[in-house]
């Protein structure tokens, strides 16, 4: 906006007039108030000063992170709404709890492990190689100076060290896991009857005055919102690629800096076939089931085909497969199957193991070593990768030198063709929709309509490509009188009514059922016919009532016991009455594949929670004093 007014009135005495005072502030404030700033004290923690400097870099460099996440989508406004003043001296405050606690328990971090820390940063290296050229040119480009970087580093590995202490012991259990997993992934199905509010718009009768006081309740559903065309230069990378060329230097610097993208682990191709078995089973049972699967493992060994006896035998899901796993890499599996299959050569038959889901035959067919990738052998895709980087830096500066010569009252239309580059026209939208044609617009679309007619916007970029925009014309947003809507009003107001009219039959419906009518023979007859929903998880949807967090709820708290819930679940497709059927139990081949991920994201949650209450525990019991407020906006 500071910038539309300033090229609007460049040449204009108002202007002149206003640079003129803001340098004479300029020089007063720094002239006058700089030495007072460096002493001003923004709060104490346990007797530690908060200066006044440290907390305008720390809410800086806060802004600055909030702007690259949210890019085009950011504007000032947000400092407020995300209240970033006193989020950043919370977190200054944070620092401050952590860096004393870290001295009482005697953590530290030496000069020598911060030089270590920075010598080994992948970004700062060339061939391998700390390169102090490459150093100080990206704390340049990042507007740190080194003092500034070795400070945040120091900060981070003291951070880790106290991490490391406070989670030394808190690991989880396999049971834990397999107790999460489950929660997260075991499946229920559902009878159900749906009362249907079409079926009930027949018996609806409605009257004018009605239909006038349901208008005015509701008056604002029917606003027509504002809606504008805008014009716009599109600037697209791909016609800059021509222009590009790219070196062996580069190509071998980018695939040293991001080797490890290129690596891939020691993995192993396996089919078993599972006879499965509870972890804490009886003796007699253990003897039986292993009994069958020696029998089983006998046939394998002279010779029988193994995904054939996997698909008679076998009770994983995988049988449908023949038993075949797939490939996987260590920590995919149970620790004990894992550990004989990758001890197994191609083509070698296990004898049984043991796991806690039973006795398997485990056969290896395949195995990949594990190697990195040659630069021969992904040169063309870092070629392609780097080329498209370079042709999107030219398709900016294209873009900025563009905006940077733009008069400020003159057409967008017009302005191309001066550059001699197309403008296109949208049709007129609203702002719950994005710009016809363009991916990603979608985002930009409140700044688009915060948008004076004639006012362009600066460069942004979607979906790859840079983009300027123009509000050409606007509609502005207006209430109609009933009578424009009036078919409209009449057909909602109907709905409403079906839709009581369904919630109130449901209800009744399930009261019979508590009351001990059968399920078929109060459905047969009401003349409604029950159906089933699939088996589902607490993730969603449900088959055929659809993403309902409420009925997912509750349909999980149900069971054999009491199948029924206490009341029926309403939602836009209408009212269900509900009844519990059947529940299904975890894949074990996906859960052991999937195992160590759920097992990471449970300690990581876990961690978080213990970090956590172990901080809130240090505010609790720390004297923070606030000398001067921070909360207002920039």
């Amino acid at each position: 906006m500071v910038l539309s007014i300033m090229r609007k009135h460049a040449k204009s005495w108002l202007i002149k007039f206003l640079i003129g005072i803001i340098a004479v502030v300029f020089v007063f404030y720094f002239g006058y108030s700089f030495t007072s700033d460096q002493a001003l004290k923004i709060a104490y923690v346990n007797g530690e000063v908060i200066s006044g400097p440290e907390y305008e870099k720390a809410y800086r460099d806060m802004v600055s992170a909030y702007q690259a996440r949210y890019k085009d989508m950011w504007n000032e406004n947000m400092i407020k709404m995300l209240d970033l003043r006193t989020r950043a001296l919370n977190t200054l405050v944070d620092q401050r709890l952590m860096t004393q606690a870290a001295k009482r328990l005697g953590i530290e971090v030496t000069e020598s492990e911060c030089q270590k820390a920075i010598l080994s940063y992948p970004a700062f290296q060339i061939n391998g190689q700390f390169d102090m050229g490459r150093y100080q040119s990206l704390l340049s480009q990042n507007h740190m100076t080194p003092e500034d970087f070795e400070a945040s580093i120091t900060q981070e590995l003291l951070d880790k060290k106290l991490q490391q202490f406070l989670f030394a012991f808190l690991g989880v259990t396999d049971q834990e896991i397999l107790e999460h997993y489950t929660f997260v992934n075991e499946k229920i199905k559902l009878a159900f009857v749906e009362f249907k509010p079409q079926d009930f718009q027949k018996s609806v009768t409605v009257d004018d005055s009605a239909i006038t006081s349901y208008f005015e309740k509701n008056k604002e559903n029917y606003r027509i919102q504002k809606n504008i065309k805008v014009a716009y230069i599109e600037i697209d990378p791909a016609s800059f690629k021509d222009g590009v060329t790219v070196t062996d230097k580069e190509i071998q610097s980018f695939y040293e800096y991001n080797l490890a993208s290129y690596s891939q682990p020691h993995q192993v191709k396996a089919r078993h076939i599972l006879f499965e078995l509870a972890e804490d089973a009886a003796k007699e049972a253990d003897q039986e089931v292993r009994k069958a699967a020696e029998a089983v493992l006998a046939k394998v060994r002279k010779g029988e085909d193994f995904a054939g006896l996997a698909a008679q035998h076998s009770s994983c899901p995988s049988k449908s497969k023949g038993g075949d796993l797939g490939y996987f890499e260590k920590g995919r599996m149970t620790p004990a199957f894992e550990e004989v299959a990758f001890n197994l050569k191609k083509g070698e038959i296990s004898d049984l193991v043991r796991t806690p889901f039973g006795y398997h035959i485990i056969q290896v067919e395949d195995i990949k070593e594990a190697r990195t990738q040659s630069l021969e052998e992904v040169r063309d895709q870092i070629v392609d990768s780097l080329t498209m980087s370079a042709a999107s830096e030219l398709a900016h500066e294209k873009g900025l030198s563009i905006v940077d010569q733009m008069p400020y009252d003159i057409e967008l239309s017009v302005y191309a063709k001066q550059q001699g580059v197309e403008a296109k026209e949208s049709s007129f939208f609203p702002k719950t929709e994005p710009v016809s044609g363009i991916v990603g617009s979608e985002r930009i679309t409140e700044n688009l309509f915060a948008l004076d007619k004639g006012e362009t916007t600066d460069l942004i970029e979607l979906g790859g490509k840079f983009f300027i925009f123009q509000v050409v014309e606007a509609k502005e947003s207006y209430l109609p009188e009933l009578k424009d809507v009036a078919e409209k009003v009449k057909e909602n107001y109907t709905n409403y009514l079906a839709a009581q009219d369904a919630a109130a039959a449901a209800t009744s419906y399930l009261k019979a059922l508590k009351e001990g009518k059968p399920w078929d023979q109060l459905a047969k007859e009401k003349g409604l016919t029950p159906k089933q929903t699939d088996f589902f998880s607490r993730r969603g949807p449900i088959p055929e009532i659809g993403n309902t967090p409420e009925l997912i709820e509750t349909a999980f708290r149900l069971n054999a016991t009491e199948p029924l819930p206490d009341k029926p679940f309403v939602n836009e497709k209408g009212a269900f009455v509900t009844r519990w059927l059947e529940r299904q139990g975890i894949d074990e081949t996906a859960f052991n594949k999937e195992k160590k991920e759920y097992g990471e994201s449970l300690v990581q949650a876990k961690h978080q929670r213990i970090f956590q209450n172990w901080l809130e525990n240090l505010r609790k019991n720390a004297k923070i004093e606030m000398v001067t407020p921070v909360k207002g906006e920039s």
